[in-house]
């Protein structure tokens, strides 16, 4: 049978067959910037702070989305190995903790870098602070121009200045190269008026206006991040990087998550 598929697909009738490309999902968004928190890429349960499952997982969502020709650019915290705001809690300086938390961004960076490379994909990493030997510098232009030629393009160390999350840096860049959409991937399904794993009768929003979310006031980002967005009408995808092709699934524009725009 895998014989006469093949001789079938390699005639010259092959034009007489239904094509392929009407099986293939079509994504809704060309360019893309996906941030996802460093503590996803852990497993605190067993001390790991990169687990190499979740890794793997997150890596071969990511591969199968760039591989559909969306421009696919990451930006990944660092909270998993270190987070500036607990340094405070340590006697660290806030702007050295951010420091320490924008080399942590470095790190989980590379994993990724590393990872996909192995699945096939090619791969740029661009650092806000200078480190030629690991990772080009940040440029806008040099970025787009990555992005335009089907590479993934890995955003590390934030904006490169402390006092600045990673969600900033997200809106930052989705606001330089352009992009259609922030899809911001955390451990919950959406954003809720109260936090579910507290209280059971937590409301989910399946859309939202910027309005909304500062009435409400709902944590999507922190508040520099989230007036970024709002005066660029950049919009936000919040949803759950935990079920099963979820990323594929939000490039596609299916029902998932809570979107704000």
């Amino acid at each position: 049978r895998l014989r006469v598929l093949y001789t079938a697909l390699s005639s010259d009738k092959v034009k007489e067959l239904p094509t392929f490309k009407f099986m293939m999902p079509k994504p809704k968004f060309k360019r893309i910037i996906l941030k996802i928190s460093g503590e996803i890429l852990g497993n605190r349960a067993a001390g790991e702070p990169i687990f190499a499952q979740s890794l793997e997982k997150i890596c071969g969502e990511i591969k199968a989305v760039s591989d559909m020709g969306v421009e696919v650019g990451l930006v990944v915290g660092g909270g998993n190995i270190f987070r500036g705001l607990q340094g405070t809690d340590k006697g660290i300086d806030r702007t050295t903790g951010d420091s320490m938390g924008m080399l942590a961004t470095v790190i989980n960076g590379l994993a990724l870098m590393d990872r996909l490379e192995k699945m096939g994909a090619v791969v740029r990493v661009q650092s806000a602070i200078p480190m030629d030997k690991l990772a080009e510098p940040y440029i806008q232009r040099r970025a787009i121009r990555h992005l335009e030629r089907e590479r993934i393009v890995i955003f590390v160390s934030g904006t490169g200045n402390p006092y600045f999350s990673t969600d900033t840096t997200a809106a930052l860049r989705a606001s330089e190269i352009s992009a259609d959409i922030i899809l911001k991937a955390t451990k919950v399904d959406g954003i809720y008026d109260k936090d579910p794993h507290k209280y059971e009768d937590a409301k989910r929003f399946s859309e939202l206006t910027y309005m909304d979310c500062l009435e409400k006031r709902l944590s999507v980002m922190d508040s520099t991040a989230f007036s970024l967005c709002m005066d660029n009408r950049m919009p936000i995808l919040v949803f759950d990087l935990q079920q099963e092709q979820s990323i594929r699934k939000a490039v596609c524009g299916e029902s998932i998550g809570t979107i704000v725009r």
